[in-house]
């Protein structure tokens, strides 16, 4: 498990599985965000299989797929409402981690400086340069 943070309270992940969730719980995460559609991933990866393992651990789970391509405003909409519920810590995975970081930094838009959250994600090894357009876009909607 190759868990990356880009925050205190949020980190991202390349594509977890069901035996993760019982590290994650013991580690404090409270909340398991899946970005990855399951078109991608067999059935024993599908976000079925993971909520099943989340909620035996006692994790709280969120199936927001996220087409890379075709990230929607509904998609950024519903991680920054996610993570603004969660109760702790969470974490976000897709295949790499990096549409997960995107819709991380996209969530955070007007939230936090773009200087910060461009920096948060370079650091996690995800770079973020190119989306600052996108984000001053987003923070600037309000």
């Amino acid at each position: 498990m190759d868990l990356r943070p880009l925050s205190e309270d949020h980190s991202v992940a390349p594509q977890l599985e069901p035996g993760d969730m019982a590290r994650l719980a013991r580690a404090g995460v409270r909340l398991v965000i899946c970005n990855r559609p399951d078109a991608e991933v067999p059935p024993a990866l599908q976000a079925a299989s993971i909520e099943e393992a989340a909620t035996a651990a006692g994790l709280d789970f969120v199936y927001n797929p996220v087409n890379g391509a075709a990230m929607t405003l509904d998609n950024v909409e519903e991680q920054a409402e996610a993570m603004a519920a969660a109760e702790g810590k969470t974490v976000a995975y897709c295949a790499s981690g990096m549409r997960s970081a995107v819709i991380w930094a996209f969530a955070q838009a007007g939230r936090q400086e773009t200087d910060a959250i461009i920096a948060a994600g370079n650091a996690a090894g995800y770079p973020m340069d190119g989306l600052r357009a996108q984000i001053e876009a987003l923070a600037a909607r309000g």
